[in-house]
């Protein structure tokens, strides 16, 4: 543990300001709305990835009211490729749930974020923060591990938020809210730049003389498998495939256009089923073929 949260602090928000990445939803004229939708697209997907969508989303649906007022298939469609698209359906209910009980406008409290479709702990905390200016623990991956090598002293933290970790985090978060908003997004910063996974760059981290894993020879991580996520010849590329096909399309595909898509059919039919129970797909009436649309 450092000498006193206030020794990591300085150094810490003292490079954030010189070092952070000029992201349009860290812009002062960002809106609340562009936070959230930020930090749904963000979930498992590099930033350079999310930069053009995140643009053409704002441009389209500028506000909750405008992407509530389409179709949910719309918001999956416009998703792309960005993966895991169920979280387009889960942003455009939230946005259906913002208009409905908070006048259009993404709430402040942290109670109400956490209550909307698709908002757990980390996202409600982050938008609290970020948009907000608010005190909150935001304990996202990159948090995780710099504060796992920096003062815990192992290379990565556990595979699941520890109840220890969160204590940790609580007691490093500086007591002013506007710095503990900037401190949050400051450490994320730091372990997306510079306490990476792999390759981490310790001469440029503003911390490293206290890192308590630099200082013991930077030594393996030897606790539990760390979740390693494979995608070639999974479900999951083959519901990618198939949604795809009817994103593309401007109207409902037949069966058999999916059909084409993988060769394997028992693997091809259990993606095809997952994908209608999520509300990803819809079968579209229409004579003795089935047809899929978006909902």
């Amino acid at each position: 543990m450092p000498s006193s949260p206030d020794s990591l602090h300085q150094p810490i928000l003292a490079w954030y300001d010189e070092h952070a990445r000029d992201l349009p939803w860290r812009r002062t004229e960002a809106s609340a709305w562009s936070v959230m939708v930020s930090e749904f697209m963000l979930q498992q997907t590099p930033v350079a990835r999310v930069l053009p969508v995140h643009e053409a989303w704002l441009e389209r649906w500028p506000t909750p009211a405008a992407l509530a007022a389409e179709e949910p298939g719309e918001a999956v469609r416009a998703w792309g490729r960005l993966g895991y698209p169920r979280r387009a359906l889960r942003l455009h209910g939230a946005a259906t749930a913002i208009c409905e009980r908070h006048g259009g406008d993404v709430p402040t409290d942290h109670a109400a974020l956490l209550d909307l479709p698709g908002v757990g702990d980390y996202t409600a905390a982050a938008i609290a923060s970020f948009a907000f200016g608010q005190r909150h623990v935001v304990l996202d991956t990159n948090v995780r591990r710099v504060f796992a090598r920096a003062v815990g002293g192992v290379e990565f933290p556990a595979n699941s938020v520890t109840r220890a970790e969160r204590d940790l985090a609580t007691s490093l978060l500086p007591d002013d809210a506007a710095t503990a908003a900037t401190w949050a997004v400051a450490v994320m910063e730091l372990g997306a730049l510079v306490c990476t996974a792999k390759d981490p760059r310790c001469p440029a981290c503003p911390i490293s003389a206290q890192c308590a894993w630099l200082a013991a020879g930077k030594p393996a991580y030897d606790g539990p498998p760390r979740k390693v996520q494979g995608y070639a010849g999974t479900d999951r590329q083959v519901r990618g495939r198939l949604l795809g096909v009817v994103r593309d399309a401007e109207h409902a595909v037949p069966k058999a256009h999916l059909d084409l898509v993988w060769d394997e059919p028992v693997q091809r039919e259990r993606a095809l089923a997952s994908l209608l129970d999520d509300g990803l797909l819809v079968r579209v009436p229409a004579g003795d073929e089935e047809w899929y649309a978006l909902p």
